[in-house]
């Protein structure tokens, strides 16, 4: 059975019909800090859509009204750690993350009141961000950890082959290739060699 990812279904549609196809793919180095932090990159997107479109909606729920142009704001910020979050650069999203948590958590407490009668739905919002912020924090810290190195030290590559399934699984992996019919009629490396020196 075929273990291919939807990109490289994709990319085989597009490729022309001489190409190489990808038939199978090896084992992903994404490691479960880059998962997490993908999926709080979506996450980031979605929450900041939203309070960019309706931010009323989240204000009246909070019994925050009149603070509609700050959840914008916030909303804003929220996407744009969120496209960090899914770039190269996932280590700086997901601090903006940690840090914006500490705002939303900041704006979220004036709301918690005596007199505001939503006090349950903002309870709930701050709990719902505590425990957003401590999946942010953990998976910012492990990504830094997994991707960064000290000063000066150079990352070392000999646990690697370049082969996904082993040396030994890919000895002998081309003994069925068969010459491509546009490179049948080239002519040998031999003699392109030796006309190429004559010149």
């Amino acid at each position: 059975m075929t273990n291919i990812s939807s990109l490289a279904s994709l990319s085989n549609i597009t490729r022309s019909e001489g190409d190489p196809k990808v038939l199978r793919s090896g084992p992903s180095s994404r490691g479960v800090p880059d998962s997490l932090a993908k999926g709080l990159g979506w996450f980031s997107l979605g929450l900041g859509l939203t309070e960019l479109l309706a931010p009323r909606s989240i204000t009246r729920a909070l019994g925050m009204e009149g603070k509609e142009a700050l959840v914008r704001v916030y909303g804003a910020r929220e996407i744009g750690s969120g496209i960090l979050s899914l770039s190269v650069d996932k280590n700086l999203g997901l601090w903006s993350r940690v840090a914006g948590d500490g705002l939303d958590i900041a704006t979220v407490l004036t709301a918690f009141r005596p007199d505001n009668p939503k006090r349950g739905n903002v309870a709930v919002a701050l709990a719902l961000l505590i425990g957003i912020t401590a999946v942010d924090l953990i998976d910012a810290q492990a990504s830094t950890a997994r991707h960064s190195r000290a000063a000066g030290r150079k990352r070392s590559y000999r646990d690697r082959s370049g082969f996904p399934r082993g040396v030994q699984a890919s000895r002998g992996a081309a003994r069925d290739f068969k010459t491509p019919p546009d490179l049948r009629h080239a002519p040998p490396l031999a003699s392109v060699s030796k006309r190429t020196s004559a010149a």
